[in-house]
């Protein structure tokens, strides 16, 4: 017989336990927030008190207001700046004293990072916050690269963010130093996948988009991104004068080492080193550039104001190293460059593809000061390849106004036609430059790839 005094007595304890397994389970799927515009929330002073505090898989809201700290997130996560009233920027600054280093990049260089982020538990959502490094306090070329929101070893999405002001303090006085990347991607291996979407992305001393590999050389193992429908505005000429301010050679996006994906429906605008071509000794700045990453898709984006618009590059220059040193880092070959418009190229090509097997077909070219289009030969690989601007398809392009339709180089295999030409000096030019003079001399000159040991 049931003794149902017992039963009713211990009836208490049962309700407890399962409220308590309840609120257990709840509390593993909460969402806490920064500030106080939620009440019902648990809430923080803090951006990295309430990423600490919450658990794997969480949401940390963050609400309107100025943040001054460095962030470290190292677990699953979603962080997203929210609405309150008619307020709607949560914005990241350094701290009163700047920033200092926060970690190590795969590479082992330092890092100075405004959101570092490296989770051995699953994806990372960064979603709509300010992040901006003004009053950094980071000085000299010794300093730690400077990164906005960086993401190592992870995968995730980093989306409709506004990432600014990613300059050194000294960068008017020191800026020949190569450093300074608002958003970072790196990854040692081909597992992590990250989408960086709706973003604006602007004032950046080296890169605005960066998503690298491992650099060993060609075949390297990286990140696989989707670049997509971002706004990134460099800081245009940066050199006024190359002996006393060397400037630093700007790439609005760069996809490399062999990191892998596409870069597509992007605003790029203002990515100039120097103008200067009589005393131009350096390298140069680009648009979008693939720098020894095979099969990158690029579509779509619009692309002004830049020194080489849209650029691939098989590495000669040994910025990989293996155990024996510096080693090639391989091809740049296989990419599909289509659908983009192009305007307003200074000094270079439009695009150029020094490396084989492109596609370059249906962009529109209007106003380049070289070509519209460059089959570029002067990029040799010596291990991968003997020579670059070979078996490449470039057809039904648009060119207006530019020194040369098509460079054709010295190439084999291409295919120039058909295309489209209108107020070109020449529509087809032979050899790898169609200017003459001081201009002529810096036509092999090529984009600057960050590679944080080669600052």
């Amino acid at each position: 017989m049931i003794d149902v005094t017992k039963a009713t007595r211990a009836l208490p304890c049962f309700v407890l336990a399962l409220a308590a397994c309840f609120a257990t389970t709840f509390a593993q799927a909460s969402t806490v927030e920064v500030g106080s515009c939620i009440p019902t929330l648990a809430h923080f002073s803090t951006i990295q008190a309430a990423v600490n505090a919450s658990p794997v898989g969480g949401t940390v809201d963050v609400c309107p207001g100025t943040y001054a700290e460095q962030v470290m997130i190292t677990n699953k996560l979603t962080l997203v700046g929210v609405l309150s009233g008619t307020s709607d920027a949560a914005v990241i600054v350094p701290p009163a004293g700047g920033l200092v280093q926060n970690g190590t990049d795969i590479f082992g260089n330092p890092v100075a990072a405004q959101i570092f982020v490296a989770s051995s538990t699953g994806a990372v959502v960064i979603e709509k916050l300010t992040v901006d490094a003004t009053g950094n306090n980071l000085a000299g070329c010794g300093a730690p690269t400077l990164e906005g929101i960086y993401y190592q070893n992870t995968s995730g999405t980093i989306t409709e963010n506004a990432v600014r002001n990613e300059y050194q303090t000294d960068f008017a006085d020191y800026g020949g130093c190569q450093n300074g990347l608002a958003i970072n991607v790196e990854s040692t291996t081909s597992s992590n996948t990250v989408t960086v979407s709706n973003n604006s992305v602007r004032a950046y001393q080296k890169n605005g988009i960066t998503a690298t590999g491992a650099s060993t050389g060609a075949g390297a193992p990286g990140p696989a991104v989707a670049i997509t429908g971002n706004y990134i505005v460099g800081m245009a000429a940066t050199a006024m004068n190359w002996t006393a301010s060397p400037g630093a050679a700007e790439n609005g996006v760069q996809i490399g080492f062999g990191a892998t994906g596409s870069v597509s429906s992007n605003t790029v605008l203002d990515n100039i080193w120097g103008l200067d071509t009589n005393t131009d000794t350096g390298d140069a700045a680009s648009g979008i550039l693939v720098y020894s990453s095979n099969g990158i898709t690029v579509s779509g984006n619009e692309v002004g104001s830049a020194q080489f618009g849209i650029i691939t590059v098989t590495d000669a220059a040994g910025f990989c190293s293996n155990n024996s040193g510096p080693i090639s880092c391989g091809p740049a070959d296989n990419t599909t460059i289509t659908s983009n418009k192009l305007a307003g190229t200074q000094l270079f090509d439009a695009i150029d593809v020094c490396s084989n097997g492109n596609t370059v077909e249906s962009n529109i070219v209007f106003g380049s000061a070289e070509s519209g289009v460059h089959a570029d030969d002067t990029c040799s690989s010596g291990t991968y390849s003997t020579t670059s601007g070979n078996n490449n398809y470039i057809a039904k392009n648009s060119i207006v106004e530019a020194c040369a339709g098509i460079l054709v180089g010295t190439g084999t295999g291409n295919t120039f036609s058909p295309n489209t030409f209108l107020d070109v000096t020449n529509t087809l030019v032979a050899g790898d430059a169609c200017l003459s003079g001081p201009a002529a001399k810096v036509k092999k000159q090529r984009p600057s790839p960050y590679k944080a040991n080669r600052r």
